[in-house]
């Protein structure tokens, strides 16, 4: 397995994609928080917290994380290496793991960056330190879970199809449908919004950026995750048949 993450690595940052992705998650999201006028302007909310940052990257990753995992497997599909894949000493597990790990491991060198956001945020004050690391560090927390569960999502539709747009296309609606989908459904039925957003990735993702690590979350984001890579194993043991 480690032989299928250093390629995904190397793959990566052997083009233009791995820089790419940061560049660009980094961008948007500094331009958004510090530059562009709106509601995500840490400097406009006059709150030393990172809340804005918190609520902008889920909706940037949903477009991101399918730009990178949508290449996974459609890629060797198109070029006729799955087979090859498949016949390697590894189990399915292993290479679908392998390919897991490589995005999301990408994905949180983009994240990493961030941290120097809780800096100047301490900096910035009044006292200097006031800022509420609990929360901060929960958000962070339920971000690591999110990034997961899209990356599996990811992972899964990349062979659906070998057309890597197609794959991207479907990563995007079904990220968009776990994380708003079921929030916007309890939004139109009075009296289940409660039961209803808790089959969404939102409503837990916010729960644990309150800086309460609630298990009942953790195996929620972990369910979806495992419910993804196995349905990617699936996929793949029906191709190798």
């Amino acid at each position: 397995m480690k032989s299928i993450i250093l390629r995904e690595i190397k793959s990566f940052f052997g083009s233009p994609i791995g820089y790419l992705v940061i560049a660009i998650f980094l961008i948007s999201n500094g331009l958004f928080l510090w530059v562009f006028e709106g509601d995500y302007n840490i400097l406009n909310t006059g709150y030393a917290d990172l809340t804005p940052f918190f609520t902008l990257a889920p909706w940037i990753l949903i477009f991101l994380i399918p730009a990178v995992t949508m290449r996974s497997f459609s890629d060797e599909k198109k070029q006729g290496t799955l087979e090859l894949l498949l016949t390697k000493p590894l189990s399915v597990w292993e290479i679908v793991n392998g390919k897991f790990l490589g995005s999301l491991l990408l994905i949180l060198l983009a994240i990493i960056p961030t941290f120097i956001y809780v800096k100047v945020i301490s900096n910035l004050g009044s006292p200097e330190g006031n800022i509420d690391m609990g929360s901060t560090i929960g958000s962070y927390f339920g971000l690591l879970f999110l990034i997961a569960a899209y990356s599996a999502i990811g992972i899964f539709t990349s062979t659906l199809s070998e057309n890597q747009i197609v794959a991207f296309i479907i990563a995007v609606f079904l990220c968009f449908i776990f994380y708003f989908g079921f929030e916007g459904l309890a939004s139109l039925i009075p009296g289940s919004s409660t039961i209803i957003s808790l089959f969404g990735m939102q409503d837990h993702f916010k729960s644990m950026s309150r800086g309460v690590i609630d298990t009942r979350d953790v195996i929620y984001f972990l369910s979806i995750t495992v419910l993804f890579l196995s349905l990617t194993v699936y996929q793949l043991k029906s191709f190798k048949a």
